[in-house]
């Protein structure tokens, strides 16, 4: 297996693959639970989840739904105000970060609530399920408007004449025309 790339973690067009939004969320998992073993056994119990952390995210997954509709509508050609190239490169970089954070925050947060079953019959322990699982959808809405801002981003490659292609030329390759 040879070194991480980010054509490994991207699908042959640059999008975020969900083989790595699954590995990520799965490795946070695995973290998750060997850091809160580790602080239950030092500290006697593990710190609660607070449900304002899935509400921020949620409301942060809403603020990207609003730009991906901006960059949708001038890609329609029925925006008011059009958005430049550079500022929907941004928001195509800052939601796939945002797909990437939802699902370090899915994978970890799920792990707050299955930590916390065994002992529901507690009412802290139900307020902590009820924190996780808020902080769950939170993150699952951060990733689920991610990947939608992807694919409203996503510009296929022009049909035809392969000399129109804009992007960086690989080493060996003739001059196009621009």
């Amino acid at each position: 297996m040879g070194p991480m790339t980010p054509t490994r973690l991207m699908d042959e067009r640059g999008g975020l693959r969900a083989r790595t939004l699954l590995t990520v969320a799965l490795v946070a998992a695995a973290l998750t639970h060997a850091g809160l073993t580790l602080w239950a056994r030092a500290q006697g119990s593990t710190p609660p989840p607070s449900w304002a952390a899935g509400l921020l995210l949620g409301a942060f997954a809403a603020a990207l739904v609003v730009a991906g509709r901006r960059i949708r509508a001038t890609r329609r050609g029925t925006a008011p105000r059009p958005v430049h190239p550079i500022a929907a490169y941004r928001v195509l970089l800052l939601s796939q970060a945002s797909a990437l954070t939802g699902a370090l925050v899915v994978g970890a947060y799920a792990v707050v609530c299955a930590r916390t079953l065994p002992d529901l019959a507690a009412a802290s322990a139900r307020a902590d399920l009820v924190s996780g699982v808020v902080t769950v959808l939170g993150g699952a809405a951060l990733v689920a408007a991610g990947l939608w801002v992807q694919r409203v981003c996503r510009i296929d490659p022009p049909e035809g004449d392969p000399s129109e292609t804009v992007g960086p030329l690989r080493p060996g390759e003739p001059e196009r025309g621009r």
